[in-house]
């Protein structure tokens, strides 16, 4: 503990708590369902006002990683991927283009990820991962359905790594990468030969997995990526052709 104190000595105001209950995660000093110092003594020991503590307090309770209890103290909670996705959406969506950039962090993550699975998927995880692929096949011909059920397939190739860290990663981008899936399929569905290439490829990629080659897996996957960003950018020129002259 003295270690996190002095860490966080230079800090200034909000920065020592959070800093501090940071670092108490980090190093184990504090876990999921532990209490906090009580608020006089955490106030002397980080030289921060006992209003300011409270408001800091109140901010990690809104972000999800608090459970203030009236009358009983502050106790740490089990961090929830929806709050930690929501700031990502919130913060990446401000970015001009920003779908591109996801889509690059999205190839590291996965490309990972199916590597992992090729070692770590268990049966429970094929099935998973087949019936998302029956889902994906059903709705080959709605960019919306479609869109969804391409992002739940490769969704359940990350969960089926069982990283917790990439899990946690893929989840935080999740809904900017399920719009990115949905106006991809808008784009690109009435492109010749589309079909064909999202049955094959999705395929191919599931097959990889249940014959757990991982070098194979990650090849296909990244085949997947190239050769569907050439149907949207042909699809996109071929939009761009048809516009009218003016």
């Amino acid at each position: 503990m003295t270690t996190v104190l002095a860490e966080v000595h230079d800090l200034s105001g909000a920065e020592k708590v959070f800093a501090f209950f940071r670092d108490a995660l980090l190093d184990g000093s504090l876990k999921p369902g532990e209490r906090l110092l009580g608020e006089r003594e955490m106030s002397l020991r980080l030289g921060v006002s006992r209003p300011l503590l409270r408001e800091a307090l109140r901010s990690l309770a809104m972000l999800g990683f608090l459970d203030i209890r009236h009358g009983k103290g502050a106790y740490v909670r089990q961090a929830d991927i929806n709050v930690l996705s929501d700031f990502f959406t919130f913060s990446l969506a401000q970015q001009p283009d920003i779908l591109d950039d996801v889509m690059q962090a999205r190839i590291a993550i996965e490309c990972q990820a199916i590597r992992l699975a090729c070692e770590r998927a268990t049966e429970g995880d094929l099935t998973r991962i087949g019936s998302k692929l029956t889902r994906l096949m059903d709705t080959l011909h709605d960019p919306v359905e479609g869109g969804a059920a391409d992002f739940a397939f490769h969704q359940a190739i990350v969960e089926a790594s069982h990283s917790e860290a990439l899990t946690t990663l893929y989840g935080a981008i999740g809904e900017l990468l399920r719009r990115s899936h949905v106006q991809r399929r808008e784009v690109t569905v009435s492109e010749p030969g589309i079909v064909d290439y999202l049955v094959e490829a999705h395929r191919e990629v599931f097959l990889s997995i249940v014959d757990r080659t991982p070098d194979s897996a990650d090849r296909k996957l990244r085949d997947h990526f190239a050769i569907g960003d050439e149907f949207r950018r042909r699809s996109l020129i071929s939009a761009f052709a048809r516009r009218p002259q003016t």
